[in-house]
């Protein structure tokens, strides 16, 4: 609904008494509300998990430590010496691990798609818990604006029943009407009972969200229009980030075909042989390279490879999926809040006809014909359907902040 179109709702629904609930508390805002739940536990868990990612994409990419070695070679047990036995030597040794360049690059790559898949979720995340807390707002009025309209209707009541009882002492046959009050009056009293519980779920949802969220009004409320792209939802955006972590994973599994290499080095120091012995004390050095051959791959790199895919192609199909869900779940919210705000006119219209019908009455009333009775009748039955109105209102914005919450809006 275009904004324009909008004001004539919030003017009559503002001219009906529809923003009953207690004052707000102005050191309150909602923007601050906003402020607070961002700082939520289960969003402040999900921003460490991105970090924790980012780390993992910078060690992927790393050599292994090395490896050094400190000992001896060929020493001889029965007569030890370093200067007997011509192969003894000391030896120190080191080796490094290198892991092929490309298997590195896309761990780290997957590591990276995962903490922007992780911004994603956490961005779906807060717009729910944003929706719900305009709900839980919103809920919160509703039921302060019906507290005030049961509050009035059983005022009302007591009204009535002081008139049917001056007419039953007139010697009219009313007594029905306090039978019919007493039960009207019993149901005001179950339906505030019934509010004063949701009241208490209303509120233990707001301290889950922020504590100490005060007496604060929701926002006004717009409709996101959808531009028809399914990208443009918070779901479809999470899943189009799993695809890119699959194919990362394909990368990888790519990669771990080549090869591995290593290097070692070994210095291996000797002594000249003792008297009698004779053999110079020359120091020797060793050196190699290693690399990996997948002699078998058939039964650890193919099957890694087909998994990798076989996730992929899952990934595209849950991004479908999710297209699909998002686009359905917005077309529902959307007609019912058109629902709501039809009904709301219609609600409307009769009120008007109430009230004509009551200022009618009392017209009657103050000419001297007939008696008050009707005028509160009427006033009742206005009482009752703003209590109604506010339902809808109620289930208008519902619909509204949860629609709004399907969107990426930056």
């Amino acid at each position: 609904m275009a904004r324009n179109s909008r004001k004539p709702f919030l003017f009559l629904a503002c001219s009906l008494g529809l923003a009953l609930s207690a004052p707000p508390l102005f050191g309150q805002s909602f923007e601050e509300l906003e402020a607070r739940l961002r700082d939520h536990p289960a969003l402040q868990a999900l921003r460490l998990q991105t970090q924790a990612y980012r780390e993992d994409a910078v060690a992927a990419v790393a050599w292994p430590d090395p490896v050094v070695s400190v000992g001896v070679n060929n020493f001889p047990l029965l007569d030890p010496s370093f200067r007997t036995y011509l192969p003894t030597n000391k030896a120190l040794g080191i080796s490094q691990q290198i892991p092929n360049r490309p298997e590195r690059a896309a761990r780290s790559e997957r590591a990276n798609r995962r903490a922007a898949h992780n911004d994603a979720v956490e961005a779906l995340q807060f717009a729910r818990m944003r929706a719900e807390l305009i709900v839980a707002l919103v809920e919160r009025r509703r039921i302060a604006e019906q507290v005030s309209y049961l509050r009035q209707q059983d005022s009302l009541y007591g009204e009535l029943e002081q008139i049917v009882q001056g007419e039953i002492a007139a010697g009219r046959p009313v007594l029905f009407r306090l039978a019919e009050i007493d039960l009207q009056r019993s149901e005001v009293d179950r339906a505030l009972a019934d509010l004063e519980g949701e009241r208490a779920e209303v509120d233990a949802r707001l301290q889950d969200l922020v504590v100490g969220a005060g007496n604060v009004p929701p926002p006004d409320l717009e409709p996101q229009a959808w531009s028809g792209n399914p990208d443009a939802f918070h779901a479809v955006r999470v899943a189009r980030e799993n695809i890119t972590v699959a194919d990362a994973g394909v990368s990888e599994a790519q990669a771990a075909w080549k090869p591995d290499w290593g290097l070692q080095v070994t210095y291996q120091q000797r002594d000249s042989g003792a008297s009698g012995m004779r053999f110079p004390g020359d120091d020797w050095v060793s050196a190699a390279v290693t690399f990996s051959v997948p002699l078998w791959g058939s039964r650890s790199q193919a099957p890694a490879l087909r998994a990798a895919r076989a996730e992929r192609e899952s990934a595209r199909n849950r991004h479908m999926a999710a297209a699909r869900t998002a686009a359905a779940r917005y077309a529902v919210l959307d007609a019912t809040r058109r629902a709501a705000e039809a009904a709301f006119a219609a609600l409307l219209a009769k009120i008007s006809a109430i009230r004509e019908q009551v200022q009618a009455q009392r017209t009657r009333y103050e000419s001297g014909i007939g008696d008050y009775s009707p005028v509160i009748d009427g006033e009742l039955a206005e009482l009752i359907l703003l209590g109604r109105m506010a339902d809808e209102q109620a289930r208008r914005d519902r619909a509204l902040a949860r629609l709004n919450s399907l969107l990426v809006t930056s």
